[in-house]
């Protein structure tokens, strides 16, 4: 008995500064002549602009007939200046196929990447998204970490994104 209740003191802690967070992207639905899935990039940088992590990327997987999307990986320009460009895809736990137009949850929790060890202090979350025969846009959340309280934050995408929620719960 004495054990267990060791071992839930010692927990105590790290389980008060347990978080998850939770983002949805919209894809908003386009009347448009030719229609093409974005491609999407999410990541977590510093105040400053340094990448800490991604969390997604989407783009089209390569398959029967299609071709291997990576090469339009560039188009996502912020994305691929700070963090894309130095990475071999796919990458395990980020890459995905494109979305249809839609509202898509991510779930990040704290015990893996980027979240895993990520230092106390202000972040922000990029959401970019680009689209042939399309445009393009980029989307950023501020956050603190680690949260203190329930932090709900979002923005509202103009073209190619739609509505973007940022949801931490201790």
């Amino acid at each position: 008995m004495r054990k267990l209740l060791a071992a839930l003191l010692l927990a105590a802690p790290v389980l008060a500064n347990a978080a998850d967070l939770q983002l949805t992207v919209e894809v908003p639905r386009l009347d448009v002549a030719e229609y093409h899935r974005p491609y999407v990039a999410v990541w977590i940088e510093t105040a400053e602009g340094q990448v800490v992590g991604d969390i997604a990327h989407w783009y089209q997987q390569p398959g029967k007939g299609s071709e291997d999307g990576t090469k339009w990986l560039k188009d996502l320009r912020q994305w691929w200046r700070r963090s894309g460009r130095s990475q071999q895809f796919p990458v395990d736990g980020v890459s995905g196929a494109t979305k249809p137009a839609g509202k898509h949850r991510i779930s990040v929790s704290d015990a893996k990447p980027p979240l895993a060890g990520l230092a106390a202090g202000d972040y922000r979350l990029m959401v970019e998204a680009v689209r042939e025969v399309g445009g393009r846009e980029l989307l950023s959340l501020d956050f603190s970490w680690p949260a203190t309280g329930p932090v709900h934050a979002q923005v509202q995408g103009e073209h190619e994104l739609g509505l973007i929620t940022l949801d931490i719960t201790p």
